[in-house]
């Protein structure tokens, strides 16, 4: 995704999000088209995805002229760039030196992240929960980097498993611990709502790298703090 086209494209709440992905609080968001000449504001495109719409509208039998759909091509237009707004975060500010060198070896588990994404094959949405685990190898990151690095990737359009992969990537290629562990549960609704129909169907897939691979205890030790109930508050 093009500077240009991430300047002058994004509607302020696209850019929310995606400032929200990227920095921390107290940090100035950047917002490219302060440095992009003659770049627009919102909503400035050539009107292909609104023409698109409506053309599936009217392969619906529908009228997209009548009150209640007037607007919906471009609502969805609007939908479409927020919830695939992962494309536009830059890794480079989402981390912004948040690597930091720590004498710690032991494994560091963050779990419950909920999240959201698109699948790729129906564009219908699956979403649940992530679990990160890493040993650090002389560095670590900050906690939030860890839910944001998730968020980057689930607002793409996606399918599970290179989700999975992506985020334990990320990890082993920013930090180089000595090991990583991804598992993400979620909820399909294109096996929901259509072809099968399996409500409560629930997907799992898992990601190991370094020592969750290649050691069993390790991967056994990582499984284990998934199993445990989360403190009250």
């Amino acid at each position: 995704m093009s500077a240009i086209r991430r300047g002058r494209d994004l509607s302020p709440n696209v850019r929310s999000i995606v400032d929200e992905i990227e920095t921390e609080m107290g940090e100035i968001p950047w917002h490219p088209e302060a440095d992009i000449e003659g770049a627009g504001g919102e909503g400035q495109g050539d009107g292909r995805v609104e023409a698109a719409v409506r053309e599936i509208l009217l392969e619906m039998g529908e009228d997209p002229d009548r009150q209640g759909l007037v607007g919906t091509p471009e609502r969805v237009h609007r939908m479409y760039t927020e919830l695939t707004s992962g494309y536009l975060v830059d890794p480079k500010r989402l981390i912004n030196g948040a690597i930091f060198d720590v004498d710690y070896s032991e494994m560091v588990v963050v779990k419950d992240i909920p999240f959201y994404s698109l699948c790729e094959h129906h564009l219908l949405p699956f979403f649940g929960t992530a679990a990160v685990a890493y040993i650090p190898r002389g560095k670590v990151i900050g906690l939030s980097k860890i839910p944001r690095i998730v968020e980057m990737y689930a607002r793409r359009l996606q399918v599970q498993e290179r989700l999975t992969q992506q985020i334990a990537d990320f990890l082993q290629g920013r930090l180089a611990p000595q090991g990583v562990g991804v598992v993400l549960e979620a909820t399909h609704l294109c096996a929901v709502m259509r072809g099968i129909r399996k409500p409560g169907t629930v997907m799992t897939t898992s990601s190991v790298l370094g020592l969750f691979r290649t050691r069993d205890r390790t991967r056994a030790e990582f499984f284990a703090h998934l199993d445990r109930l989360a403190p009250r508050a």
